[in-house]
């Protein structure tokens, strides 16, 4: 059993290895940016594309001459949304998410998505045109607009704004919303003139300095984010901070020529906004940043439009502004947007997460809870790997057999170590034993491990889904706490992220050890001193360890460990091997015991 135990130890530690490094050496960075101050100077506007002679260059136009706030708006109701459009300039700027609340606290205010310019962390989209040839007027996001038709802007009836720019052309963008996140931009502009022109229709996010709620963690997505026909770009803000060549660029850009199969914007932790142009017509893709103001800014620039005399020319463009839902963004994607799904960061076993989440999410369909859905993912998975897991348990029972000819051959060897290695590999060969085969399916779920963790990280679907009790949140690490005798006692909990909340960990990260400690008892104490104490502290390392990870992770782990005793246990009888675990409790205790005595009996005294 002395190989069988040493395959353990090196595959246990090898599956947790990069964990250590990972969560441990590199933890998430702390926001410290300080708070954004409202102001009454004016941010460069919305960075209307200007099209000139030979270079189609883009600039900062001119303060807005009417603030933001004081503009007339419409208002937005579906039961997605909640907010406003603001005439000046046509903006979406107000966006809450009615079925999202910042916290579990009662009475926690929604999500808000979009704000205005004014408010600190602005965020808001805006479409125009970009005059080209023939044409001296067109609207900018000074532009104040007026409603032809509509009210409110509903999933049942949309709202048109109409501009007249007096010089013989008629601008109008109909603006419309589903029942999801995806709103619809048709500009149009009639030309009453006696004469063709040209010009660029173009739509644009802008950001106001970076979000205030960043996770700031390197396995997370947060930033501008663009598909470039058919191939996803993703930065960071400082890549696009760091585009300008100097201080004086005054519009620092990188600037895609797509030709198809494209869109772009930005992307938080659970919610994003996208531009998306027709997906079968090439456009010009703008990543930018505007230091003087700390403003970012993603465009959209669409082909150059000829309008003949007394002709109309229309161009639709979408726009998502929502939740990073699965069944919301996969129903996009299935009516066209290309690999829209992947705007949800899947990481780099994305070939693994994305059928995990898919099995959990249809299993939480099934079941209805999250919680019970991991238990049955966790099921699902074991039992996958079950014929690899059958081969390891057996080699392991065969081992357990020949453990009294092991010991003969290390009392036969003596000091003789190559003597013994060699008896060892003879042994093995001779009854057809492979001492690695028991590290596989601890090595693989290494991949798996990843993969669920990122799953339950990143996908909105695990944000707020209570399990039973107290698990309220299974994104987030078990509440219960020690410290206060698991609610027992009136005081509170340590500060989540503090040292003592590492400490006093909660009931599931207990579970945890118990449940590696007594899946460790179904074999006896390795005799080398060294893997003995591995083996002794490992379960309670690891139960410290995983106590400050989400809930739905340490639930995972619980079920694995659950099973895979379960699995071993019956295999290995099958097997003609009686584990003993009782009997190797019992052993522990008394190892225990007779180290305390040894630790308390005086020095010097045999």
């Amino acid at each position: 059993m002395q190989e069988q135990n040493k395959n353990l130890i090196l595959a246990t530690a090898l599956s947790f290895l990069v964990i250590l490094v990972w969560f441990w050496l590199f933890p998430p960075e702390e926001i410290t940016n300080p708070p954004v101050e409202a102001t009454t100077e004016q941010p460069p506007e919305a960075g209307v594309p200007t099209v000139e002679t030979a270079t189609n260059t883009t600039t900062e136009t001119a303060p807005a001459a009417v603030a933001a706030e004081d503009a007339p708006r419409l208002a937005i109701e579906t039961e997605q949304f909640s907010g406003t459009i603001s005439l000046l300039g046509g903006r979406i700027d107000e966006l809450s998410l009615n079925q999202y609340n910042e916290t579990l606290d009662e009475g926690s205010p929604t999500v808000t998505l979009l704000k205005p310019e004014g408010e600190a962390g602005a965020y808001y989209s805006s479409f125009g045109w970009a005059g080209v040839e023939g044409i001296d007027s067109v609207p900018t996001p000074d532009t104040i607009w007026s409603v032809e038709s509509g009210e409110t802007l509903t999933a049942d009836s949309p709202v048109t704004l109409s501009w007249d720019n007096g010089a013989g052309q008629i601008f109008r963008t109909e603006i419309s919303v589903d029942e999801d996140f995806m709103f619809s931009f048709a500009q149009s502009v009639e030309n009453t003139s006696g004469a063709a022109i040209s010009l660029r229709p173009y739509g644009l996010i802008r950001r106001h300095g970076e979000p205030q709620d960043m996770k700031n963690f390197f396995i997370l997505q947060e930033g501008p984010l663009q598909m470039s026909d058919g191939v996803l770009e993703s930065y960071d803000y400082s890549d696009i901070a760091d585009l300008r060549v100097n201080e004086l660029e005054r519009v620092p850009a990188e600037r895609v020529e797509t030709t198809s199969e494209s869109w772009l914007g930005f992307t938080d932790h659970y919610w994003q906004t996208i531009l998306i142009p027709d997906q079968a017509t090439p456009f010009r893709s703008v990543q930018k940043y505007f230091p003087s103001r700390d403003i970012y800014q993603a465009e959209a620039v669409m082909p150059v439009q000829t309008v003949a005399a007394g002709a109309t020319a229309t161009v639709t463009t979408q726009l998502f502004a929502g939740a990073k839902e699965w069944e919301a963004i996969r129903n996009y994607e299935r009516e066209g947007v290309t690999r829209f799904l992947d705007s949800i960061d899947w990481g780099w076993f994305f070939f693994l997460t994305k059928p995990i989440f898919w099995l959990l999410h249809q299993l939480n369909l099934i079941i209805g809870n999250m919680g019970w859905a991991i238990i049955a993912l966790t099921v699902v998975i074991k039992a996958a790997v079950l014929p690899l897991a059958w081969k390891s348990f057996v080699s392991m029972a065969k081992m357990k057999e020949l453990q009294p000819e092991m010991e003969k051959l290390k009392e036969a060897a003596g000091e003789d170590k190559q003597k013994m290695q060699q008896g060892m590999m003879k042994l093995y060969k001779d009854n057809k034993v492979n001492p690695a085969s028991g590290c596989l399916p601890i090595l693989l779920q290494i991949p798996i491990f990843f993969s669920l963790y990122k799953v339950i990280f990143v996908t909105i679907e695990l944000r707020h889904a209570p399990w039973f009790g107290w698990i309220k949140d299974l994104s987030a690490p078990d509440p219960s706490t020690i410290f206060n005798f698991y609610g027992l006692a009136p005081w509170g909990t340590p500060e989540p992220g503090s040292i003592m909340a590492l400490l006093f960990i909660g009931i599931l990260p207990l579970l945890l050890g118990i449940s590696m400690w007594l899946q460790q008892k179904l074999n006896p104490a390795p005799t080398d001193p060294t893997q003995k104490m591995i083996f002794a502290w490992m379960p309670w390392v690891f139960m410290f360890m995983l106590g400050s990870f989400a809930s739905g992770l340490v639930v995972y782990w619980i079920a694995n460990n659950v099973i895979t005793f379960t699995q071993q246990y019956t295999i290995m009888r099958m097997n003609g091997a009686k584990p003993d675990i009782f009997g190797n409790i019992k052993e522990s205790f008394k190892r225990a015991e007779k180290a305390a005595n040894d630790a308390s009996e005086p020095k010097g005294k045999k």
